[in-house]
């Protein structure tokens, strides 16, 4: 038997077709590169970007700590701990501090039977450090945001919630009114609707705290909703008399409706001569 033998062209030209790479391979190679150059741009720009949002947080918080030292430390204490002029502010969270610097009853300008709202003493970057200083001594109610306070829920329900658990002291319509001691539970009026779901969450003042077990986020939209309703509509029965209910009411009968029988009275007499 003889052997076949292969010639060099042919052989060379067999050793082609073996070593001859997919179409696709280049593409495929390409498209894994692209991957992974895209993943590793990925994880360092997160790895970046969250080191950058620790030092600005880190940031924010050692610029609350000096405006406290500054201006709080007096009464709340260095570590906020308290003393005989304030209260302990550890654990009562960004909100607490968002509210009572936000509407300006803190600092307190004077010592009465409870803070009174005046103008804000700090800019709004300067409340959020206060804010996210007192947050990082302990964990506490934070600042809202998102839908809870769009005002969208549902002011029916929100009507009912009020009448329930803030009317005896906000006055159904949210006026305000009297409380013991030379206290007061404010107007709501023109209160935002962060600061009405911090007092919520906060219980400043004598106001109690009303936790998301009392009264859920869904609820407290449906009662900011409420009072925003009532502060865009006007009065259905006309005069309101400042909406402080029957005791304005009937003082403007005694006064009013009884001066004008007497008048009528008078008259009749008058003319009847």
């Amino acid at each position: 038997m003889t052997r076949k033998t292969m010639n060099p062209a042919s052989k060379a030209r067999k050793g082609r077709k073996a070593g001859r790479r997919h179409p696709l391979a280049s593409v495929a190679l390409i498209a894994i590169g692209l991957l992974f150059t895209g993943g590793a741009y990925a994880a360092f720009s997160t790895t970046t970007a969250s080191a950058e949002s620790d030092a600005n947080s880190q940031q924010t918080i050692d610029d609350g700590e000096k405006l406290f030292a500054a201006n709080c430390a007096t009464c709340h204490g260095l570590s906020a701990q308290g003393s005989g002029d304030g209260p302990s502010l550890i654990g009562v969270g960004a909100a607490s501090v968002d509210f009572q610097v936000g509407t300006g009853r803190m600092p307190l300008q004077m010592q009465g039977p409870q803070a009174l709202k005046k103008p804000v003493q700090f800019t709004e970057e300067q409340t959020a450090a206060l804010a996210a200083y007192v947050a990082s001594l302990a964990p506490g109610p934070a600042i809202p945001e998102g839908e809870v306070l769009d005002g969208e829920g549902d002011a029916a329900v929100g009507a009912e919630l009020f009448r329930i658990n803030c009317a005896m002291c906000h006055n159904v319509a949210g006026a305000g009114g009297a409380l013991t001691e030379g206290k007061f539970a404010p107007s709501l009026a023109d209160v935002s609707a962060v600061h009405v779901y911090e007092a919520m969450v906060t219980g400043p003042q004598n106001m109690p705290v009303f936790n998301d077990m009392n009264i859920s986020p869904e609820n407290k939209r449906d009662i900011i909703t409420y009072l925003k309703y009532i502060e865009d509509n006007p009065s259905p029965g006309g005069l309101a008399i400042g909406s402080l209910g029957p005791v304005a009411e009937g003082l403007f009968i005694w006064i009013f409706g009884l001066g004008a029988i007497v008048a009528l009275t008078v008259w009749i007499t008058a003319k009847s001569n």
